[in-house]
Parts: C-alpha cells; structure tokens; sequence
C-alpha cells in the first residue's frame, strides 16, 4: 500500500510513448493564439492582463538591462502553473514532482545568471563571495561559505518545487483513501474527511501557482545580482 502512493509520480508510458512529453507539450496547445484583431475574446483579455500585471510587478525592481529577460520568464511563470495546474485533475500525471525536470529547468538559467554577471561585472559579481568589512582570520572560510551557497542556489530551487508539488499530491491521496475506506465504517467520519480533502485542494491549488511564481521570483533576485 505505501508503494502504490508513490506510483502517481512515476512517469507513465502509453504505447512506448513517455506521456510526460505529452504533459510537457500541452500547456502550449491549451494557450490561445493572440491575434491582430481589434476585438479579441474574453480569455485573451484575460490572458493579455495577467502577463502585463504579472511583468510589471517582476520587473519592477530591476534595471533595463534585465528586461530582456521578460518573455522567457513569463513563459517559464505560464509553463509551470499549467503543469502545476493539470496535475491536480483526476487521472493525470504532474511532470513538475520529477526532480530530474525541475532541476533541468534551475541549472541552465541559474547558470545563465551567473555567466551574464561574470561577463559583464567580474569585480562585482565576484565580491558577492566576500562581504565588505571581513576580518582577515574569517575571509577564506566566507569564500568557501559563499561559493557553495552560490552552487546550492540551482538545487535549492529544483528541491523547493518537488518537494511541495510532491507534498501535497501524496497528502491529498492519503486523505482521499481515507475517506473512500471510511465511508462504509463510519460515514460521518468519511463525510468530515471529504470536506477536509476538498479544502486541502483548494490549499493544492494555491500551492501550485504560489510555487511557480517563487520559482521565477527567484530566478529574477539571481539575475538582480548580476546584471
């Protein structure tokens, strides 16, 4: 029983097919098209305002030279809630509680940051591995303190996001085995444990687009340093 819990996050196979590539492709189809009318539909006013909020509010705090960097990061923000979204229906399969993907995701961008800061400000980027006023006694243990929490920052970011997606995905199917258990022994027992399941979803779902936005908020606190 303690097995078949974890068997919602092992990437299925259909007919030879991985479905995550399936999964990984869908939130680009599910996305409409915006077109050159004057008159668009209701979804993509809503789409249009929710990308200028959410741009404006990212990049409000950084210089010009990281608006460059919008459009990937609102695609990345638009990517990652849909994955985190679609994971939540019945029957599906949520590629974003595989480390493997979420760290592909945090290593080339995370890399990216600090590339474009070594390029542009060496001087600068490296005196973020040693803080101003260091007694003398204390500078090689900082630089060592500070490199690996440099090199952490990429996993840190790929453990946040499966470890919270994979949190509350087990948590919301042990509370629904409970509840479809307890239903023939004591219903009003089952009755309180599916209100509790509906309320854990709701929090699931907070939870999903809370993630994705931390995970691009991040990215762009790395890229406030090196640009």
């Amino acid at each position: 029983m303690t097995l078949s819990f974890f068997d919602q996050f092992m990437s299925p196979v259909f007919l030879g097919i991985p479905l995550i590539v399936i999964a990984l492709l869908l939130p680009c189809i599910i996305f409409p098209t915006p077109t050159t009318r004057w008159l668009n539909n209701r979804l993509l006013a809503v789409q249009s305002w929710f990308i200028n909020q959410f741009t404006s509010q990212l990049f409000l705090p950084l210089n010009l030279g990281a608006h460059k960097w919008a459009v990937m990061f609102m695609s990345l923000m638009l990517f990652l809630i849909s994955l985190n979204m679609l994971g939540l229906l019945p029957y599906t399969f949520t590629p974003t509680t595989q480390l493997s993907l979420n760290m592909g995701l945090a290593v080339p961008l995370w890399l990216a940051t600090v590339i474009i800061g070594m390029r542009n400000q060496p001087t600068i980027a490296l005196g973020h591995l040693l803080p101003e006023g260091t007694p003398t006694l204390l500078i090689p243990v900082l630089i060592i303190i500070e490199t690996i929490s440099l090199f952490i920052r990429p996993l840190a970011l790929g453990v946040r996001l499966t470890a919270n997606l994979t949190a509350g995905h087990l948590l919301i199917q042990l509370i629904a085995t409970a509840a479809f258990v307890l239903m023939p022994l004591m219903p009003t027992v089952a009755i309180l444990t599916a209100a509790l399941l509906f309320l854990l979803t709701l929090l699931e779902v907070a939870v999903a687009m809370i993630q994705a936005y931390v995970f691009v908020l991040l990215l762009s606190l790395y890229l406030q340093e090196n640009v």
